[in-house]
C-alpha cells in the first residue's frame, strides 16, 4: 500500500470529529439512489443533509426521470425511519445539452478518461455554486463511492472549487469502510433500481459493447 496516497476518508473523519456534535449543513451531489444510500445512511445523523440531484450527463429523459424518482423514494424511506434527521432534496432542471457541450471532441474517450473528468467538474461546480448561494457549510458528491470513479480526481476538483466558490469541500472516498458493499445491501433493502452504466450515452454504448463481447 502506498503510504503517501491521500486517505480522503480519514480526512473526512478528522473534520467531522472537529464538529464536537454540532450538525453542519451539507449539500450532497447525488448521481443516483443506490450510490447515495451508502452515503446518506452513515451521514444522516451527523449533517443536516440536502441531496442535490444534478445530472445532465443522463442522455435519456426516461433514465433521468427514473433515477430522480428512485432518489426521492429512498429519501422518503430514510426520513420515515428517522424523522428527527430529515433529508432534503433539490432537483435541478434536466439539461443534457450542458453535458454534450463539455463532451465535444471527447465522444470516443473511454470511460474513466478526460470526458469523465470534465463531467465531474461540471456537476461539482454546479453543486459548489449552489452550496455557496444557499449558505451551506460543506459540499461533496456521492461519486467517490463507486470503484469505477477516480476519487483522487474528484477530490482534486472539489478543492479547486472550494476556493472558487468560497464553500468548504468535504473530502471523501465513500467506497472505504465497506461503503460500496453497504450501498449494494441498502439497494436491496429499499428495492432500488441499480443501473449498469454511469449515465451518458457514451458509457451506455461502452457497457453494451462489453456485454456483447462477454
Amino acid at each position: 500500500m502506498n503510504q503517501n496516497k491521500p486517505q480522503y476518508h480519514k480526512e473526512m473523519e478528522k473534520i467531522i470529529e472537529g464538529f464536537q456534535g454540532e450538525r453542519k449543513r451539507l449539500l450532497l451531489h447525488s448521481c443516483c439512489a443506490p450510490c447515495s444510500s451508502g452515503v446518506l445512511v452513515p451521514l444522516q445523523e451527523i449533517f443536516d443533509l440536502t441531496v442535490y440531484f444534478y445530472n445532465p450527463n443522463l442522455s435519456e429523459a426516461e433514465e433521468y426521470r427514473r433515477r430522480a424518482d428512485e432518489q426521492k423514494k429512498l429519501i422518503n424511506a430514510l426520513n420515515a425511519e428517522k424523522p428527527d434527521f430529515s433529508i432534503g432534496i433539490v432537483e435541478e432542471d434536466y439539461e443534457p445539452q450542458e453535458f454534450y457541450e463539455i463532451a465535444k471532441g471527447l465522444e470516443g474517450c473511454p470511460e474513466g478518461g478526460e470526458r469523465c473528468f470534465r463531467c465531474y467538474e461540471l456537476r461539482l461546480a454546479k453543486t459548489a455554486k449552489k452550496a455557496g448561494e444557499e449558505g451551506f457549510d460543506f459540499f461533496t458528491t456521492t461519486l467517490t463511492i463507486s470503484p469505477l470513479k477516480n476519487a483522487e480526481k474528484l477530490n482534486e476538483i472539489g478543492k479547486e472549487l472550494e476556493e472558487k466558490y468560497g464553500v468548504r469541500f468535504l473530502p471523501s472516498d465513500f467506497k472505504k469502510r465497506d461503503g460500496y458493499k453497504n450501498s449494494i445491501a441498502l439497494s436491496k433493502k429499499y428495492d432500488l433500481y441499480r443501473q449498469n452504466f454511469c449515465g451518458c450515452i457514451y458509457s451506455k454504448v461502452e457497457s453494451l459493447s462489453k456485454e456483447v463481447k462477454i
